[in-house]
């Protein structure tokens, strides 16, 4: 992700702020220019857009911003819609007469606002369900019931299913811990199960179908026996020389969603890197060096997997100091390597077919 600045006074500005805490200004993102904006107010609840780039533009804020607070994206002021294309794409939200389920609600819409932002900067589609029933997007963030009622996170044909107890921190910590799993957020969530989303999209089907299964194996097994043995047996003792984590050992559909995940992680990071012109330079010429800041439209996976290894270490390095665990505690065999490149070259020639939207990966990286 690129870094932001208020129009109004420059001062650093994060994706998901409303308000710049230098000059009290309005922040709201506009999904049109790919900017946190400044705003000034201009009556009759509409703001004037004070980005260069705006032309003084007149926007509204998504209800849920106005409203709820859980949102911080503006629409243009004749829009005849009143939520935003991030919050629209949500079909059901918490219980709100839970007073716990407001601050859930607003950490799922933050995490998916995320991925939204990566997913258009990838070039990739994101129809909602709404507009197009056949192969939209929409998400339910639901909650445990009574006795045995349980809600599972997954997908299902373009439906994102997200239990709202990973919005919270403590219970999804317990559950990293009980399930012996070395990372767990909410954001990896999301980007897990819109792999799932983009498999029946961009892999089903195609041509990418047989060089899949030569990599990740045949999807076509029978999932839940593979997921029974999974959780009966575990994973095989040398998952790592093969998989990204021991749950992608699961069934290729799981293998596909865990490595495509691991690939935005990889991609968002070395972007952020990069967009704040991070290098590592030290005195000793053995150690970590990533003298290169170039945005990553103009490399090639090659080129993410060189900067990306001396950047992990250090991420772990700079949290070691502070007393944390490492930020990313994973270690990358040439197998798990070459299905990120598979993934990569999916995504590739996706965001060239979609040259209406905004690019971070050309088909020129596929190599």
């Amino acid at each position: 992700m690129k870094t932001f600045h208020c129009d109004r006074c420059q001062q650093h500005v994060f994706f998901e702020n409303v308000k710049c805490e230098s000059c009290a200004a309005l922040l709201g993102y506009v999904p049109e220019l790919s900017e946190v904006c400044a705003f000034e107010p201009a009556g009759d609840n509409l703001w004037r857009n004070l980005h260069p780039d705006a032309n003084g533009a007149l926007h509204k804020q998504c209800n849920n911003y106005a409203l709820e607070n859980v949102c911080n994206w503006m629409l243009p002021a004749d829009s005849t819609e009143s939520l935003c294309s991030a919050c629209s794409l949500t079909h059901t939200i918490p219980n709100l007469s839970q007073p716990e389920n407001r601050v859930y609600w607003y950490r799922l819409e933050t995490a998916k606002r995320r991925l939204l932002y990566a997913l258009s900067g990838l070039g990739l589609r994101v129809d909602s369900r709404r507009t197009n029933p056949e192969t939209g997007l929409q998400f339910e963030f639901l909650e445990d019931g009574g006795v045995g009622e349980k809600v599972l996170t997954g997908h299902d044909n373009g439906l994102i299913t997200m239990n709202i107890a990973e919005a919270d921190d403590a219970a999804r910590e317990r559950l990293r811990t009980e399930m012996h799993e070395p990372y767990r957020t909410l954001l990896g969530h999301f980007r897990h199960e819109i792999g799932h989303y983009y498999f029946d999209r961009l892999v089903t089907g195609t041509h990418w179908e047989e060089p899949f299964r030569e990599k990740f194996g045949d999807e076509r097994a029978d999932y839940a026996a593979a997921l029974q043995t999974h959780y009966a047996e575990g994973p095989p003792a040398d998952w790592d020389q093969s998989y990204v984590s021991a749950y992608a050992t699961t069934h290729p559909w799981e293998d596909w969603a865990e490595t495509w995940a691991h690939y935005l992680h990889i991609v968002d990071t070395i972007d952020t890197a990069a967009a704040c012109g991070l290098e590592l330079n030290p005195d000793a010429r053995n150690e970590p060096t990533l003298t290169e800041s170039t945005p990553i439209e103009n490399v090639s996976f090659d080129n993410l997997m060189k900067r990306w290894f001396p950047l992990t270490y250090a991420l772990n390095s700079l949290n070691r100091s502070l007393g944390l665990a490492d930020a990313y505690p994973f270690t990358l065999a040439p197998a798990v390597i070459d299905k990120l490149r598979f993934v990569h070259k999916v995504v590739a020639q996706a965001g060239t077919q979609q040259d209406t939207m905004p690019k971070q990966i050309s088909e020129s990286a596929g190599s």
